[in-house]
C-alpha cells in the first residue's frame, strides 16, 4: 500500500481547484446584429441560367382552372399554349390540391384514431373476466412432458 505522503505528492493540488467561470450573459429579445439592409428591400427577380430566356409563368395548379372552354378538356388548356416549366406537378396528373388545410387535416385524424382508441378501451374494460381458472398441470405445467426444455 502507498503511503498518503506519496500520495500528496502524486497528486497535483490544482486538479482539484474550481475553475473560474465566465457570467452568463443574459438573453434579451433584441436582434444580435443589426443589418444596413433597409426594410423595403426585395430581393431581384434573377433570371435563371437554365431557362435560357424561357416564360416565367405563374405558378397555378390546372385543377383550379375551370373545367370548360378548352380545347383539351381533360387537361385543361389549349394547344399552342406555352407549359410551365413545373407542368408536371402543376397539370392534372400532379398531386392533388388538398381541400384540407393540413392543420385541420391532423385534427381530424387525431379525432378519429382518438375515437377508435377509445372505443377500443371501453370495449376491453366492458369484457367481464373469465369465470374460471386455467388449468393446472403438476411438474412445472408438465414442461418436458409437452417437449419443453
Amino acid at each position: 500500500m502507498l503511503s498518503n505522503a506519496v500520495l500528496r505528492v502524486a497528486r497535483p493540488s490544482g486538479l482539484w481547484r474550481r475553475a473560474p467561470s465566465a457570467p452568463l450573459r443574459a438573453f434579451s429579445n433584441a436582434p444580435a446584429r443589426r443589418h444596413p439592409v433597409p426594410a423595403t428591400y426585395k430581393h431581384p427577380e434573377m433570371e435563371d441560367p437554365q431557362l435560357n430566356g424561357y416564360p416565367r409563368l405563374p405558378y397555378v395548379s390546372r385543377q383550379y382552372l375551370p373545367p370548360k372552354g378548352w380545347e383539351d378538356p381533360q387537361m385543361r388548356r389549349n394547344f399552342g399554349d406555352t407549359l410551365h416549366e413545373q407542368e408536371e406537378i402543376l397539370s392534372m396528373w400532379g398531386p392533388d390540391i388538398s381541400v384540407v388545410p393540413p392543420e385541420t387535416a391532423l385534427r381530424q385524424f387525431s379525432l378519429a384514431v382518438l375515437v377508435f382508441v377509445g372505443i377500443g378501451a371501453i370495449c376491453y374494460a366492458l369484457v367481464p373476466d373469465s369465470p374460471v381458472l386455467p388449468r393446472q398441470y403438476p411438474f412445472d405445467g408438465l414442461k418436458e412432458e409437452l417437449g419443453g426444455l
